[in-house]
């Protein structure tokens, strides 16, 4: 994208629902500028892939109340420091992912080589509720690649997220948070100190302005971007429903590495990786065999294999399905994902088809599938499509 990025439309086009990067870019690359999008007729709108009729008339509803330039002028007093996907400062290696966001808010100290994808980076994330065995691992590792140069990425979540950061911090290293709410809201408030200590010596980021409270909705999209910030993610305790699993998941859809410390089988804080490393994320030794292995990935950019989600319900997949009404979930399907799952019909179904029929924007579309596949409720098909099981 061009550099002269007109960052109060970013900014107006980000207040319009259900228009998230995706959608953004391509607005950009079909009128040259979101400035120019901004002042298209309705006619113009339909002619960009993703909107809709009734998505067009929502852009000219809303965009009438807005006034970009008054809007960034607002935006800007609570929220100073902030990249647009079109920044020459937005970290390299999220632009890579799928739907990156379109405005990244950040505290701290940037990083020159990490924004342009140069540092070597790794996510460690796993469990709240870690045992002893887990924090040990945990603290053993993030010492060993801190030691190394790595910058360590986690969520400031309890549990393995808080060992991560405090470990690197003990030792000088670099670390970046990356939370589900707003990049002045802590949340566990319990780690008020800890996120203080990474606002001065490395980075808090968040794809939502200042303000924004903790919603159990926002922390599965907020795995995507520790995932899509770093070269290779490492689980080092996680259950089988671990949000932890979720991020290894979309590390391996962007073509990330995938690491997984082992665990006894009687721990059932180990089953989620366990079941990692049975579909090929790569089994950590010790701390020698980590460093060994990412070492040997070129750039850390070599493909793992193909992770696939292993269900979390026992649900039997017919082998003709019977036609589903597309607006009738079934009943096992957790509420907050109902109306994406409702938008998947039993045949194949793309992804854009997905975000306008759930009207719905298309980061939380993509979180939302990803946690139906690892439930068993549908499967990913090749080419951003997915359908019932």
């Amino acid at each position: 994208m061009a550099v002269n990025c007109d960052r109060p439309y970013w900014v107006a086009w980000s207040q319009i629902k259900r228009i998230g990067s995706v959608l953004m870019r391509r607005l950009h690359e079909q009128f040259g500028s979101l400035e120019a999008a901004w002042s298209e007729s309705e006619a113009g709108l339909l002619t960009v892939e993703g909107i809709g009729p009734q998505l067009a008339a929502d852009i000219l509803r809303q965009r009438s109340h807005l006034d970009p330039e008054q809007l960034y002028a607002k935006h800007l007093q609570a929220n100073p420091q902030f990249w647009t996907l079109c920044d020459r400062e937005y970290p390299r290696l999220l632009q890579e992912i799928h739907a990156p966001p379109p405005l990244l808010y950040y505290r701290g100290i940037p990083d020159a080589e990490e924004m342009e994808g140069n540092a070597p980076t790794i996510a460690i994330v796993g469990t709240r509720r870690p045992s002893p065995y887990g924090l040990n691992w945990t603290r053993r590792l993030t010492r060993r690649l801190s030691q190394e140069g790595f910058t360590i990425i986690s969520g400031l979540a309890a549990g393995i997220d808080t060992e991560a950061h405090r470990t690197c911090l003990t030792l000088a290293g670099r670390t970046v948070a990356v939370v589900g709410t707003g990049v002045d809201v802590v949340y566990p408030r319990r780690n008020q100190s800890l996120y203080e200590e990474i606002v001065e010596k490395g980075l808090v980021v968040s794809e939502y302005p200042a303000g924004t409270p903790p919603d159990r909705l926002q922390f599965p999209q907020r795995n995507r971007i520790i995932a899509g910030l770093s070269r290779a993610t490492l689980v080092t305790e996680a259950p089988q429903k671990s949000g932890a699993l979720i991020t290894a998941y979309l590390a391996n859809e962007f073509c990330r590495d995938v690491y997984a410390v082992p665990g006894s089988l009687d721990n059932p804080n180990s089953r989620g990786c366990l079941g990692l490393i049975s579909r090929g994320a790569q089994l950590v030794m010790d701390e020698d065999n980590l460093i060994q292995t990412l070492q040997e990935m070129p750039s850390f950019t070599v493909p793992s294999p193909r992770l696939r989600p292993e269900p979390l319900t026992q649900k039997e997949s017919s082998v003709n399905p019977s036609p589903k009404p597309a607006a009738t979930p079934t009943v096992n399907v957790p509420p907050h994902l109902a109306q994406v799952f409702a938008a998947v019909a039993p045949e194949a179904t793309a992804f854009d088809i997905i975000v306008e029929k759930s009207a719905t924007e298309a980061a939380a579309v993509s979180s939302a599938l990803l946690q139906l596949e690892l439930m068993g409720f549908i499967s990913a098909l090749p080419g951003l499509r997915y359908q019932r099981n």
